[in-house]
């Protein structure tokens, strides 16, 4: 996926179209005394208005977007250790869970029987080592006197030594005896929040299956992740080195901010991070990772978002609306409204996209007009216009186009009550 710079364009008149339009109009004005009275009633037609905005240059920060999903920086499958019935799930779906914490709880009849059974093994085993050692501790001075013979001796020593491995062995069966019984309680390995519950109480599960019974997400810190072309990734890395991106407190890391799909910014800015240090023969891109503190937990994993890199800002640039400029082979260019009513194109220089507007840096002044909306009014004949903030024209379309949208809803609300009084 290639670096994209916003490009929202909107069905416009190009340029083109409007300069031919304009000659056109400077046909039909030497074919007027032809016209007669015609003429001379378009001539007194009043100039149509158009949506403008008037040029004020200052420092604007560029930023790119780059699209991306999120997803958990950790997330556990969790699946049964031992085998038996599910007898009760404690947790509530979708609710935050810790480490340890019980989630299911299932039949341990067999395994507690078990355990019984190891513990009692262990008691035996202890007293035969006991029994074992005393008499060693026994025989010791008196072999040491040669009381007892060198071969009775050995066989005291013999049988301590079988008495103590005995023992570790009885201890060894208990403890598994015992980790079996804990496991028919599943617990959460990691902390996190906790999705539905994939099995039920009376499902009967197999020791180290796949049966997944659930699923934790910690979300504490979420991942983007997306691929960029080699070339976009090194001009990255020269302007982080280069200082003209904004680095993440205390992180040799650009700073990022999240657009979520409404269009609004999450507060808590994250880094980018450059993760393959290889590039993909097959397609060129490579692979980055931006990651962002979730502690409140707003965000959840799969929303589709966006990763705004923001450069430092450019100076005596302007934000233009995307539809005031015509982009093509020749360059870029705008229409600009004269303060008698008069239009002409100039060429910009257009450096960034940012939402629905393009920066650009150069072609236009302080206090100039540049034609946003109402290209569709210069039609042939038309040499003049009346300049409109462009932002009043859209406030005013807005307003007239609401009473529309509201008479065919009353219309539909009101039918039923006619209909009623014609019956009665």
């Amino acid at each position: 996926m290639s670096m994209r710079l916003h490009l929202f364009s909107r069905p416009v008149l190009s340029l083109t179209a409007v300069l031919a339009l304009a000659l056109l109009g400077a046909c039909s004005k030497g074919a007027a005394p032809a016209a007669g009275g015609g003429a001379a009633a378009h001539a007194q037609a009043p100039a149509p208005s158009v949506g403008v905005l008037t040029v004020k240059l200052g420092q604007v920060g560029v930023a790119t977007e780059l699209p991306g999903r999120l997803e958990a920086a950790r997330s556990a499958d969790v699946r049964a250790r031992a085998g038996g019935v599910v007898m009760k799930r404690l947790f509530t779906e979708g609710s935050l869970v810790k480490a340890g914490q019980a989630l299911y709880r299932m039949d341990d009849s067999t395994y507690a029987d078990t355990a019984l059974a190891a513990k009692a093994t262990l008691a035996k085993a202890q007293a035969n080592w006991q029994l074992a050692d005393a008499k060693l501790k026994r025989y010791q001075p008196m072999a040491e006197k040669a009381i007892v013979s060198k071969q009775d001796f050995d066989v005291v020593v013999s049988a301590e030594k079988a008495a103590a491995a005995d023992l570790a062995a009885a201890k060894a069966q208990l403890g598994n005896a015992q980790t079996n019984l804990d496991r028919t309680t599943i617990t959460a390995p990691i902390s996190g929040r906790i999705g539905r519950a994939l099995v039920s109480e009376g499902d009967l599960l197999n020791a180290n299956d796949a049966t997944v019974v659930a699923q934790i997400k910690d979300s504490s810190t979420l991942y983007i992740n997306f691929t960029q072309s080699a070339t976009q990734v090194l001009q990255m890395r020269r302007d982080l080195a280069a200082g003209t991106l904004q680095r993440a407190d205390g992180a040799e890391a650009a700073q990022v901010k999240i657009v979520l799909e409404d269009g609004s910014v999450f507060p808590t800015p994250g880094r980018l991070l450059f993760t393959d240090v290889t590039v993909d023969e097959g397609t060129g891109q490579v692979n980055l990772r931006a990651e962002v503190p979730n502690a409140q937990g707003l965000l959840l994993p799969g929303l589709f978002v966006k990763v705004r890199i923001e450069q430092n800002a450019v100076a005596n640039a302007v934000l233009v609306p995307q539809q005031a400029v015509s982009r093509g082979s020749q360059g870029d260019s705008v229409l600009v409204v004269a303060k008698d009513g008069s239009f002409a194109p100039r060429p910009v220089q257009v450096q960034a996209g940012m939402g629905h507007d393009w920066v650009v840096t150069g072609g236009l002044a302080d206090g100039e007009q540049v034609l946003v909306t109402g290209q569709m009014h210069l039609m042939p004949g038309v040499a003049k216009v009346q300049a409109v903030p462009y932002q009043e024209l859209e406030a005013q379309a807005a307003s007239a186009h609401a009473p529309a949208a509201a008479a065919p809803a009353a219309a539909a609300a009101s039918a039923p009550a006619k209909a009623a009084s014609a019956a009665n």
